[in-house]
């Protein structure tokens, strides 16, 4: 899997959590399974609300792309507030299927953040 992180603005910065250290954290949770109408991030920018990226024809694809190598068979995870931290082009690959559910793990707790970073680049993807 690729180097990946969950982004999110706050007023301290951008905080970064690395999604290969949540996976490790889903370990001993119960996979549940997700209706697919009620990620909330489906209906909102969500690729695009923590950076300078704009959604151009060239990113959109570059998504989809994403979204077809995507495997369903992976849970995706969830805060405890309910909102993705890791899966989303999963998520839509199951829209797009029309599935009514997607399989899901639950963090029980909001782990610190691994990063408070002012630019997204600035993080290690290696």
């Amino acid at each position: 899997m690729r180097k990946q992180y969950h982004l999110r603005n706050s007023a301290d910065g951008i905080l970064a959590w690395d999604i290969h250290k949540l996976i490790i954290l889903t370990s001993t949770l119960r996979v549940e399974s997700i209706p697919i109408n009620t990620i909330s991030e489906l209906d909102e920018s969500y690729w695009y609300s923590n950076n300078d990226e704009i959604p151009s024809c060239r990113s959109i694809a570059n998504h989809m792309r994403l979204v077809q190598e995507a495997n369903l068979i992976y849970p995706i995870i969830l805060c405890p507030n309910r909102r993705v931290m890791d899966g989303m082009h999963r998520v839509v690959k199951a829209l797009l299927e029309d599935h009514t559910h997607i399989y899901g793990y639950f963090l029980p707790i909001l782990p610190d953040p691994d990063y408070v970073i002012t630019d997204p680049k600035d993080l290690p993807y290696l």
